[in-house]
């Protein structure tokens, strides 16, 4: 049983870094994709606004989604955003000889039981993703990522919009 084992240390470690996290706009503005001052100069109320228009309008934002990003991280659910970057970056491939092993990757990482960053689908869609990976080709994430796109947007982009996170830059 070497896998609950593993499981319990990363459950204990999660629950220390738990208390010394918070929902804080401090929180964010160490992870901003620039020094966090310019970035904040730079970043409008009516753009961080905009962000509430629509899930993709957010994922368009470059600080959006650097403060999704923070968001998630307070939820420990930043894999689903972490998947849904790599299918976005996976479909700009162009090299066949890079598609296979790119695809293996995202599949080992995200799709797989016990993957390290598991995303949360169902079992028809993780098996449609498993036969999709025998030839893979640009789409065959497709339905995988689809799924987690509309997970984060009914469930993580309601709570974000509530957060603090997102509140202090308003």
């Amino acid at each position: 049983l070497p896998h609950i084992d593993h499981r319990n240390r990363g459950m204990r470690t999660r629950l220390g870094c738990l208390s010394h996290k918070s929902d804080s706009y401090n929180d964010f503005t160490a992870i901003l994709p620039d020094k966090p001052n310019r970035a904040l100069k730079r970043l409008s109320t009516e753009e961080a606004t905009r962000w509430a228009d629509s899930f993709d309008v957010l994922l368009s934002h470059k600080y959006g989604l650097a403060a999704f990003r923070a968001f998630l991280k307070t939820e420990f659910s930043e894999e689903n955003l972490e998947f849904w970057l790599a299918c976005e970056d996976f479909k700009k491939t162009r090299s066949a000889a890079k598609l296979a092993s790119k695809a293996q990757r995202i599949f080992e990482e995200f799709i797989d039981v016990q993957a390290p960053r598991e995303v949360n689908i169902d079992f028809q869609t993780r098996e449609l993703t498993r036969r999709n990976m025998q030839e893979p080709s640009l789409s065959c994430f497709d339905q995988a990522q689809g799924k987690v796109h509309s997970l984060m947007e009914k469930d993580s982009y309601p709570r974000f919009l509530r957060s603090k996170i997102y509140t202090d830059l308003l």
